[in-house]
């Protein structure tokens, strides 16, 4: 049976969850890349619950790729019981563990008091990691933030209760709520949560690269780290943190290389949810796929403008062909 401790064995960095973007596409093709493991984007429990099973962005949420390693299925929810009751019907839907979202810092989730506006109400958090760890045989994790804002930073505390609530793995985006994703994220708060828990941490934040990996887990003495951004357009990170682990180096893609894998991302997203999806959901990857190469401003204005998959693949091709002539 999986164990949080598989997640240490596998020597490399996680995949943070980010909506709209962490689909089985993504976790696939970052898990070939190094990723450790990868959480799903957040799925609404009472969301879930509600549409009887039945909702279309749910489901597709739900599909996975044969190969894409070991992944978390992310809940979010601020009421115990329809966290318990998704896990139930949920538990089998082939993800190895739960993962519940307090870092959020959208405001359609905080709004409604999800996210990271749970680190306001640190015994509804508990409430809510012990109603999932009941409900459950897989194991539970929790991502949380430093706190809501500077003058309520309090990620120790809410991870004690997580600790003591059941998860047994805790992630730490080392932002505020109010920073959102700006600004500088501070890794004392998650050297003092590992100080303050006995469970396994996991940094996240300004980790972009092999070097930033290794300096975070020596300042914080976290049990790994968690990539978001920095693996937007860039699966190689998880290599170069990998090999950067075993005190090794790797050489960055190659524009061709780069190039390659926007295709094979499309194709991927194309057996996820057929052509017309796979093209709209394909323009902000492949933006991200050829940021800083020659002419990519004038090339993502070309993509956008197109619908159809072939097109759009041919004008990569030809993009790549111009970056190496």
């Amino acid at each position: 049976m999986f164990q949080i401790q598989d997640l240490l064995n596998a020597k490399g960095a996680g995949l943070a969850p980010m909506a709209g973007v962490t689909d089985a596409a993504m976790r696939l093709l970052c898990h070939e890349q190094g990723a450790a493991w990868s959480v799903s984007e957040m799925l609404s429990a009472k969301g879930w619950v509600f549409s009887g099973g039945k909702n279309r962005n749910a489901i597709d949420l739900l599909k996975r790729l044969p190969g894409e390693g070991v992944a978390g299925l992310q809940l979010f929810g601020s009421e115990p019981e329809y966290i318990a009751e998704a896990a139930r019907q949920l538990e089998g839907a082939g993800f190895q563990f739960f993962d519940l979202n307090f870092g959020c810092p959208a405001p359609k989730i905080t709004g409604n008091g999800e996210g990271s506006a749970m680190m306001r109400q640190p015994e509804r958090i508990g409430a809510v990691v012990r109603a999932l760890a009941d409900a459950t045989k897989l194991p539970v994790t929790a991502k949380i933030r430093s706190g809501w804002d500077a003058d309520n930073i309090n990620a120790v505390e809410v991870a004690r209760i997580c600790e003591d609530s059941g998860a047994q793995a805790i992630a730490v985006h080392a932002r505020t709520r109010a920073q959102q994703y700006a600004g500088k994220a501070d890794w004392q708060v998650i050297r003092q949560v590992v100080r303050a828990v006995s469970v396994p941490v996991f940094g996240n934040g300004d980790v972009r690269s092999g070097v930033d990996a290794i300096r975070m887990m020596d300042e914080t003495g976290c049990a790994a780290v968690i990539v978001g951004r920095a693996a937007e357009g860039n699966p190689w990170v998880f290599r170069e943190i990998a090999t950067a682990l075993r005190g090794e180096q790797v050489e960055p893609p190659t524009p061709q290389e780069r190039v390659d894998m926007a295709i094979r991302h499309y194709e991927l997203e194309k057996v996820l949810f057929g052509e017309k999806l796979a093209v709209l959901q394909m323009r902000k990857h492949i933006a991200w796929y050829v940021h800083g190469l020659k002419g990519a401003s004038r090339f993502r204005e070309t993509i956008n403008a197109l619908s159809d998959g072939a097109a759009a693949m041919d004008a990569l091709r030809d993009f790549a062909a111009s970056q190496e002539a």
